[in-house]
C-alpha cells in the first residue's frame, strides 16, 4: 500500500504506436475529479504527441501542467531532465493530484523506476501504478514477442542461443514491469487474434496481470488510476532483460527527421509511407505535413504500413508550411538517403 501523502505518479509503457497518447488524451477529458499533470517523453526531435496532448488541454489538465521531454530517455537523463520536471510540477499552484508519464514506445520502464529512488524526489512522490499498452493485432501477429513455443523449444536444445530481439526485448521488459495492461485495437486484432494476443502476453508475464480491452483510449480512470502500487519498492517482481547492467544502451533504434515541400495530395503521400514500412522494415512515422491549397495542418501517424491521418489545426500565422516526418526503425534499418527518397518520391534504383 502507497503512502497518501505522496504524490501518485503513472508510467504509461508500451510500444511505439499502442494508442498511450490517445490513452493520455482520454484521461485528460475524462480524469474523474482528478486535477492531472502529463510529462511527455518522445524518441525524435518532432513534438508530435506533446502538442496533441496541448490541444486537449482542459481546466482541470492546462497547458502549463502538460511537459515535453524530447529526443532522449528520461531513465537516462534524470539530474538534468526528470528530476528538474517532476519538481516544476509538483510546485504548480494548484498542485496536481496525480502526474502521468507517457514513455517513448522504445522506452524500458524499470530504468525509470529506479529513477524515483533520487532523495530528491522519492519522500515526496510514489509509482501508483505502470500501465503497459499492447497493439492486440501487432503482438497477435507476433512482431513484437517472438514465437513463443518455437523459442522455448531452441533454447532447450541449445542453452547458448540467444532468439532475443530488440524488438521482442523491449515488449517483454514492459509486459514484466506493469501493473495492469490495455489490449488495444481489439477491432483490429479480432476474436482470435485478441485471444492469440492475451496468450503471448499470459506467456510473457513473471506474474498473472489483469488484462483490459481498450478501443480508442476509452477507459474509466478509476481503472488505473489509484492502484497504489508502490512500485519503486517492488522492483525485485519486475524482471528487466537489463537487470545487473549499471547503463542501458539505446542504440538498437534509430529516429531521422525528414523535411518536405508542400504535399499536393495526402493519399500520395499516405501510398508513399506504406511503400516505405514495407520496403524498410520502419517501425514508426508521425509528424505533419503541409497540404497545397489547405490552411489546415496535416497530422500524420504510422505504424508499420498502417498509416492514418488527419487535419489537426490551422498553421499559426508565424509557423513555416513545412512537412517534417520522423521515422523510427531499428539501426540497421535506417538509411536516411533511401528513406528520403521514398518519402519525397524520388525515383527508385532497380533492385
Amino acid at each position: 500500500m502507497s503512502d497518501l501523502s505522496k504524490l501518485p505518479v503513472t508510467v504509461i509503457t508500451g510500444f511505439l504506436g499502442s494508442g498511450k497518447t490517445t490513452l493520455v488524451r482520454h484521461l485528460m477529458t475524462e480524469p474523474q475529479g482528478k486535477r492531472l499533470a502529463v510529462i511527455v517523453n518522445e524518441f525524435g526531435d518532432v513534438g508530435v504527441d506533446g502538442e496533441i496532448l496541448k490541444s486537449c488541454a482542459i481546466p482541470d489538465c492546462p497547458a502549463e501542467n502538460i511537459l515535453e521531454l524530447a529526443n532522449g530517455c528520461i531513465c537516462c537523463t534524470v539530474a538534468d531532465d526528470f528530476i528538474p520536471t517532476i519538481e516544476a510540477l509538483m510546485a504548480l499552484d494548484p498542485r496536481p493530484d496525480h502526474i502521468l508519464i507517457e514513455t517513448s514506445g522504445l522506452a524500458l520502464p524499470k530504468p525509470l523506476l529506479k529513477a524515483f529512488d533520487w532523495p530528491d524526489i522519492r519522500s515526496r512522490i510514489t509509482v501508483d501504478g505502470v500501465i503497459a499498452l499492447a497493439d492486440a493485432e501487432a503482438v497477435a501477429a507476433g512482431r513484437f514477442a517472438p514465437d513463443v513455443a518455437r523459442v522455448d523449444a531452441q533454447r532447450a536444445a541449445d542453452d547458448s542461443l540467444d532468439h532475443e530481439t530488440p524488438l521482442s526485448e523491449v515488449f517483454e521488459d514492459q509486459i514484466s514491469c506493469a501493473d495492469i495492461i490495455l489490449l488495444t485495437k481489439p477491432d483490429l486484432a479480432g476474436p482470435e487474434g485478441v485471444a492469440r494476443a492475451r496468450e503471448i502476453i499470459a506467456a510473457e508475464a513473471p506474474r498473472p496481470l489483469p488484462v483490459v480491452e481498450v478501443a480508442e483510449g476509452v477507459v474509466d480512470a478509476r481503472v488505473i488510476l489509484g492502484l497504489e502500487a508502490a512500485a519503486e519498492d517492488d522492483m525485485d517482481a519486475r524482471p528487466s532483460h537489463h537487470d545487473g547492467v549499471e547503463e542501458h544502451e539505446h542504440d538498437d533504434f534509430e529516429s531521422v527527421v525528414i523535411e518536405l515541400p508542400e504535399q499536393s495530395d495526402p493519399a500520395d503521400l499516405v501510398a508513399r509511407i506504406e511503400h516505405l514500412a514495407n520496403s524498410h522494415n520502419i517501425l514508426r512515422v508521425k509528424g505533419y505535413a503541409a497540404v497545397t491549397g489547405k490552411p489546415m495542418r496535416l497530422l500524420v501517424q504510422a505504424v508499420g504500413a498502417r498509416v492514418r491521418h488527419q487535419y489537426d489545426r490551422p498553421w499559426k500565422p508565424d509557423e513555416s508550411r513545412r512537412s517534417r516526418l520522423v521515422v523510427i526503425a531499428e539501426h540497421d534499418d535506417i538509411d536516411a538517403a533511401a528513406i528520403r527518397d521514398v518519402l519525397t518520391g524520388a525515383p527508385q534504383a532497380a533492385e
